[in-house]
């Protein structure tokens, strides 16, 4: 089934096909590009650790780290590595496994087809041993204990930590030390045939290529799926945060920190949240807000002061991050100054300033070939099409984003802190 997928606002469109093989395909060829930017990605990250299909009995739970430890060893098959192939051919390749996703992609000028081939191939042909997992595993386990003494990485972690019970989000997405030493070739077979099942699939690419010449290569080289009916399940969630405050010591030149405003786990269902909690944070606390200035010039905050939405599959959070000498004070300041703002109002022309900034970030993505094919991969996993964001953020109220801070719960958040050890 093939559909055409567009905006009348921006006059853009893709084309959106269900390919026979389960497989869900996106293509947008931009003429006048260059370049070309492929993904395969799948539905499957590091939260996606319990879960059924109609061939099992009950739920299973696997070890944290194994959607990140396959990502890892799908480069490698029994013939040859696929980074090496595309050596060859002069494109620049990479992979990535994130809390909701796994995506392996290329970037290329030339020999667009044989790219495509490879990423097609590798990405189904699993090839694991005992060997080659155990040597996995140690490489992996540094990886772990690298991340584990950069400051940035725990301050983030420590605050999901706080944040969340049960959610697997608070885990590490390579997992511990521990949980890849449970990782064998069996259970990484069974992940793969459970999550690598072409339903659970997109292939989505942007830029300069021939829509035909790449469904001919799909065509040729999708292998058929079984809907295995797959169910991945989070574990329920309590509203509250778990932990108010956490601290640890490790070296930098200034105390770090990371504030987590947590909403309840329905939110991130919701498409028009992530742009709306966006535009409401920039309004009230972004770097052009009357907080922003004040702090700043009062040395509470510097310059890598920032405000965010950070959701997923399951989880959603508005952030504040930073550097500070004394992080208690901003966390304090953050919270004041929201409540001052519910009783006061937001600057309606900070709102419009905000809104025409955010319309014109989104509509400046689709002039990058990665950022369009990466857009259209979410959006298939997220159920929506790719400019829902981009309407969204043109057809904003401010008395749309009034509401969002009215029944903001300001209390139900924690702040982490990294102090500098001496």
């Amino acid at each position: 089934m093939r559909e055409i997928i567009k905006s009348d606002r921006v006059n853009e469109k893709y084309t959106r096909i269900k390919h026979k093989s389960g497989c869900t395909i996106c293509l947008c060829p931009m003429p006048g590009f260059s370049s070309a930017y492929a993904l395969f990605g799948t539905k499957y990250g590091s939260v996606d650790s319990t879960f059924k299909t109609v061939n099992d009995n009950d739920y299973v739970t696997v070890p944290a780290g194994i959607a990140h430890f396959l990502e890892h060893k799908l480069f490698e098959n029994e013939e040859c590595d696929a980074f090496k192939l595309y050596a060859e051919t002069g494109a620049n390749a990479n992979a990535y496994t994130s809390f909701d996703k796994t995506a392996y992609l290329f970037l290329c000028s030339q020999s667009f087809n044989k790219n495509l081939e490879i990423l097609l191939k590798f990405v189904q042909e699993p090839y694991f041993t005992a060997e080659t997992v155990q040597k996995e595993q140690g490489i992996i386990a540094q990886e772990i204990k690298m991340y584990d003494d950069s400051p940035d990485w725990r301050v983030f972690f420590n605050c999901l930590e706080a944040a969340y019970h049960n959610n697997p989000v608070r885990i590490n997405i390579a997992g511990t030390v521990d949980t890849i030493s449970e990782i064998d070739k069996d259970l990484l077979y069974r992940c793969y045939k459970t999550f690598y099942n072409l339903n659970n699939m997109v292939i989505s690419i942007a830029g300069n290529f021939d829509p035909e010449e790449a469904l001919e290569i799909c065509d040729r080289l999708l292998k058929p799926s079984p809907d295995i009916e797959l169910q991945s399940v989070i574990p329920e969630e309590p509203y509250a945060v778990k932990e108010k405050i956490v601290r640890e010591k490790l070296p930098c030149g200034i105390p770090l920190f990371n504030i987590m405003f947590k909403l309840p786990n329905e939110y991130s269902a919701v498409a028009e949240n992530y742009v709306l909690y966006n535009i409401m944070l920039e309004t009230a606390l972004g770097k052009s807000s009357r907080f922003y200035l004040s702090a700043y010039e009062s040395g509470l905050i510097n310059e890598t002061f920032n405000v965010t939405v950070f959701n997923g599959r399951g989880f959603f959070l508005c952030v504040a991050d930073g550097e500070a000498r004394e992080p208690e004070k901003v966390y304090d300041a953050i919270k004041a100054e929201l409540l001052r703002l519910k009783e006061a109002g937001l600057d309606k022309d900070d709102f419009i300033r905000i809104k025409k900034q955010t319309y014109g970030e989104l509509l400046g993505a689709l002039t990058s070939a990665e950022a369009v094919a990466s857009a259209m991969m979410n959006s298939e996993f997220e159920n929506v099409d790719m400019y829902t964001n981009i309407e969204i953020a043109a057809t904003v109220t401010f008395e749309d984003i009034t509401a969002l801070l009215d029944k903001f719960d300001v209390e139900n958040s924690c702040v982490s802190i990294i102090n500098c050890s001496e």
